[in-house]
């Protein structure tokens, strides 16, 4: 808190000045206003009667502050002036390398030449090996081929790097020398070993698909960074199959290796589960991460609303310094200083989380799963079935099942298989089982629970007694366990290491506990629920009390695996059959491991007027199950079954804490976001998803050239940045056109993303210019080019809106808070007729003769009115005192193409107000991008110049419904996402201070006469991105001198 305050008192200090009037400015860009004067700085009066006081000691501190900013930005320039030098350097070796490639002696670029794309040309059926099938000492010594992902490289020197080779869950290490004796190789495969080569495979990507040739050698020590640890390769061939055009937000190597160094988690706020707990960190079915949504009105959307996607350039370039990093993202993103992975990062990008070594276990293990079932079962005499998963009728809960259009009919997903198992039975298979897909729409947002897993059903006929079924179902169980335990040690072990757990108990003879008895031992125990109430034997058990009376049971019988019995009438669906002896209970039971239900099951009704009276009780009607019916109308055998979870099997055995580490692309209530409509462009060619170039078939891409910053350039020309805003542009997109704001294209694409560099950071400011499906690609692209291009910079995003806050929040774990918003208001809206004193100053500006002129749309103002209203610009600066907060400069005659104009003047001829309107993409209409008031302008003249260009946009484009006058600041500070309470708290004293200092709601007050409503917009940065120096970079890029 101490280290915020003293920027604050800096900044006080620095800009203390009086004045009684301050001329003003309606900068709808601004996020704040002018520091001193009275009324509303930017959007009040101006009368141009300021009598600022300047004493002799702010005039020497501003001079202070003038000669430090001088040498400041010396000092920058000459930092710029040697990275563009370097930069220029190395772009142009890698020129030289690729030509190299290309044209150089065969024998020299042959071992590293990359695969063209399309392989099936020849087929030379060379044998290429498995890691899990080298026999390391018959082969030591032996050149082997084989195809491998780049798990991570290190470079030594110009011409020694070491690579991790990854094939699945394991690795090994290869040594690539320049000039290496290669004598091995047959006549025609001899080339030599590069420099160039090693330049361009230690530029590789981690995860990059290479095809390796290498001899097989005994490590001179011992690798610790792979998982064979006595040999290595010498490698000698190096050819990638291809391009990653997007890097990897984390590398497998990252997410297998970060966790193991827990200590410098930033503060206790962050310490959020990783996916990777460790042992005090995971008590059995533990929850998943806290919910850290925004409390500033941010909807909490799918966290898999968006794939991982770093835009790089088509050519793998990264910059030299960095080749001894496995290159990712990670510490763009902040991650790496976080040194933990939580969940939701992980199951965001779930296609790089599904290749590391665990990932690969937990799914080896799930399959083995699926076959000792499937085979088990075939030795009992079933038979595998597959049933439709589209019904009529919902099986068990109308409020729990997916409902869909058949053609015009009402149709189901199926919650199970189980009506189709019973038809099967009633067709006389006898014993059948299924390993399919089932689907429950419950709105369980828990660890236990997904809205799609996949089923593992049985159901059989019975000659005497339910518990048939059930002494097979648990010899079934016993038979998997034992068979995971032989079959995959090797995958549980590496499990272990990142998911602590303990061996599964089970005895010989399963304890079979009834409801009723269970129920009296959790009340022996003394367990209540959460409003102090026994359980009752009538009812179904929650699930705390199912996990309490696994702890009692394994206490009791030294066992996690046991069948309860007899379960209430009131916890099974209609089809169940009930106790012979007590019609309260069924002949029904669930089993539990580690406390937690695995498998719900027992016997089923075949009477099928028994059947129709308990379904119509449970009011469904026999007309949508017709077909069900039938087979018990026509004669069923007596017959019981089960279903199973496989995913809640998988991560119970293994401890997983969370199911949906246990499904491969898990689907809960958040997954399968809505898509953002695609909307109408006001310039077709000016698209981003079919660019120009696209669609006269250019190239898309260019090498030929670079520029001084050593920047190589498209061929192609960019769509020009007027009409992307036009397309696809907020208000703080309009700033880009200002001469302080630099502005990163999308090679392939040409989106456009513009930011600021100002005291060591890099501040982007607004969305990027873009369709919405391309925004996390852009963002991932930017930050990717801020990472190679600025490496000294630290990121900061302002006027982000609610998709990329979520998208830096859930993917990247960067810290978000709100305190600014958009406000927009409707221009067929008249607030006049409900602010009288709006009306007065209106009334008033008409008394004095103020006429309300409007210039024809898209065509150039005329030169001699743009010099009157210059002087009359330059007037109103002459009157300005004291510093102000905005982010644009006075330039109306940008763009005029897209402007439309406004000017109020008096009945003399003097202009004393003006008014431009800014065109935005089609959703956002209009900014009110100046409205300035001139001195000796009579009140009310900017009020009524103002809601006359709102009438007429309104009236000269039907398709217009909203007009923003920018971003404006909030009363407080609210946290968002992954922010402490502490870390909130420090930042809301801070803001308050700031916003007190420089009037920052002034223009907001002005504004809500205007009728605007409020759309909020966010900060964004990276852990430890926003101290009091990215503060200050924030203020200081905003101030402006009067």
């Amino acid at each position: 808190m101490n280290i915020l305050k003293r920027p604050f008192r800096k900044l006080k200090l620095g800009h203390s000045s009086s004045g009684d009037s301050v001329p003003k400015k309606v900068d709808t860009d601004s996020a704040a206003s002018s520091v001193n004067g009275v009324g509303t700085p930017t959007n009040g009066h101006s009368n141009g009667n300021g009598n600022a006081l300047a004493g002799s000691d702010v005039d020497s501190r501003r001079q202070s502050r003038e000669i430090i900013n001088a040498e400041r930005e010396r000092r920058s320039l000459d930092k710029q002036r040697v990275k563009a030098e370097a930069k220029k350097r190395e772009t142009m070796a890698r020129i030289e390398d690729e030509k190299f490639l290309e044209e150089g002696p065969a024998d020299m670029t042959k071992l590293y030449k990359p695969f063209s794309m399309n392989m099936s040309k020849d087929r030379t059926n060379e044998p290429r090996i498995l890691f899990k099938d080298l026999d390391f000492e018959r082969m030591d010594g032996e050149l082997i081929s084989f195809r491998a992902r780049i798990h991570t490289l290190r470079r030594l020197s110009a011409k020694l790097v070491f690579i991790v080779f990854r094939q699945q869950t394991m690795t090994i290490q290869g040594v690539l020398q320049s000039f290496n004796p290669i004598e091995e190789l047959q006549k025609e495969n001899k080339g030599t070993i590069t420099e160039q080569m090693v330049r361009s495979v230690e530029h590789y990507p981690s995860e990059t698909i290479v095809v390796v040739h290498a001899k097989l050698r005994k490590a001179v020590k011992k690798v610790k960074n792979a998982t064979i640890h006595d040999y290595e390769l010498d490698v000698i061939e190096v050819h990638k199959v291809g391009d990653l055009t997007e890097h990897v937000p984390f590398t497998v190597y990252d997410a297998e290796n970060i966790n193991r160094d827990r200590d410098d988690i930033e503060d206790d706020e962050d310490a959020e589960s990783s996916l990777y707990p460790s042992a005090s960190d995971t008590p059995k079915g533990a929850d998943t991460p806290r919910d850290s949504t925004p409390k500033f009105s941010t909807p909490r959307s799918s966290t898999d609303m968006i794939r991982a996607s770093t835009d790089i350039i088509r050519r793998s370039t990264i910059g030299r310094g960095s080749v001894d990093k496995s290159r990712t993202s990670m510490d763009v993103f902040g991650a790496r200083s976080q040194r933990s992975l939580p969940q939701r990062v992980r199951l965001n990008n779930r296609i790089v989380d599904l290749r590391t070594g665990p990932s690969q276990a937990i799914f080896r293990i799930q399959s083995g799963i699926c076959n000792l079932f499937r085979t088990y079962l075939d030795d009992q005499g079933f038979i595998e079935i597959h049933t439709p998963k589209l019904q009529g009728g919902a099986t068990e809960s109308g409020a729990s099942v997916f409902e869909l259009n058949y053609f015009g009919r009402p149709a189901f997903l199926a919650q199970s298989p189980q009506l189709a198992k019973q038809m099967a039975i009633a067709s006389d298979f006898e014993r059948v089982y299924e390993v399919g897909p089932v689907f429950r729409a419950e709105d369980s947002n828990t660890p236990r629970h997904l809205t799609e897993y996949t089923g593992l059903d049985l159901e059989m006929a019975l000659e005497e007694h339910y518990h048939e079924a059930l002494d097979i179902i648990d010899g079934m169980f016993k038979n998997l366990w034992k068979g995971i335990y032989t079959r995959y040690q090797k995958e549980i072990d590496l499990i272990s290491e990142f998911y602590p757990q303990e061996r599964v108990m089970w005895l010989d003879e399963t304890p079979r506990i009834k409801f009723a008895d269970g129920v009296k031992l959790l009340i022996e125990d003394g367990w209540v629920d959460e409003e102090g109430n026994p359980p009752k034997d009538t009812e179904d058990l929650a699930t705390r009390a199912e996990i309490r009376l696994g702890a009692i049971i394994r206490e009791k019988y030294n066992t996690d695996y046991y069948i309860l019995d007899k379960f209430p009438a009131s916890a099974r669906p209609f089809y169940t059959m009930p106790d012979p002896s007590d019609n309260r209970y069924t002949n029904s039971f669930d089993i539990f491991m580690r406390g937690q239900e695995i498998l719900s099951g027992g016997q089923r009704i075949h009477d099928a007027k028994f059947l129709e009276k308990n379904l119509k009780a449970k009011g469904i009607h026999p007309d949508t199950m017709t077909e069900y019916l039938e087979g018990f109308r026509w004669g069923a055998p007596p017959h019981a079954g089960c279903g199973i979870g496989l995913e809640r099997l998988t991560y119970l055995f293994l401890n997983l804490g969370n199911i949906r580490l246990a499904s491969m692309f898990p689907r809960d209530p958040k997954s399968l976001p809505a898509q953002p409509p695609r909307l109408a462009l006001r310039h077709e060619e000016a698209s981003t998803t079919n660019p120009p170039w696209e669609q006269k078939d250019y190239e898309e891409l260019s090498e030929d050239s670079a520029d001084a910053n050593g920047v190589v350039e498209s061929r192609h020309e960019y769509q020009p940045l007027e009409k992307l805003i036009a397309n696809y542009g907020d208000a703080a997109n309009t700033s880009w056109l200002d001469t302080r704001y630099k502005v990163w294209r999308h090679q392939s694409t040409g989106a456009a993303q513009g930011y600021v560099v100002h005291n060591n950071y890099a501040i982007a400011v607004g969305e990027p210019l873009c369709a919405k499906s391309q925004v996390p690609q852009m963002v991932s692209g930017f930050l990717q080019f801020l990472k190679e291009e600025h490496k000294e910079l630290k990121p900061l995003w302002m006027i982000a809106g609610p998709q990329i806050e979520e998208y830096l929040g859930e993917k990247f774990l960067w810290r978000t808070l709100g305190c600014i918003a958009e406000e927009r208001t409707d221009p067929r809206n008249n607030p006049a007729s409900k602010d009288k004193d709006l009306a007065r100053k209106i009334r008033h500006a008409e008394a004095e003769g103020m006429k309300e002129i409007d210039l024809p749309f898209g065509e150039p103002v005329p030169e001699d009115l743009m010099q009157k209203i210059d002087a009359r610009v330059e007037d109103w600066k002459k009157g300005r005192k004291g510093t102000q907060v905005h982010l644009t400069e006075i330039r109306p005659w940008v763009d005029q193409q897209h402007r439309r104009y406004s000017y109020s003047q008096g009945p003399d001829g003097t202009i004393h107000a003006i008014c431009v309107l800014h065109q935005l993409s089609a959703q956002n209409g209009y900014q009110v991008k100046f409205s300035l008031e001139f001195p000796n302008a009579p009140s009310g003249t900017i009020e009524s110049l103002i809601l006359h260009s709102l009438r007429s946009v309104a009236a000269a484009d039907p398709e217009c419904k909203q007009v923003t006058f920018g971003t404006g600041a909030m009363p407080t500070l609210e946290g968002g996402r992954n922010m402490g309470k502490t870390k909130t708290k420090a930042l809301r004293k801070a803001y308050e201070g700031i916003n007190k200092q420089f009037k920052l709601t002034n223009k907001s007050e002005f504004r809500e006469k205007m009728g605007v409503r409020n759309e909020p917009v966010y900060v964004c940065y990276p852990r430890g991105g926003l101290g009091a120096g990215g503060i200050r970079a924030i203020m200081g890029f905003l101030e402006d001198e009067g």
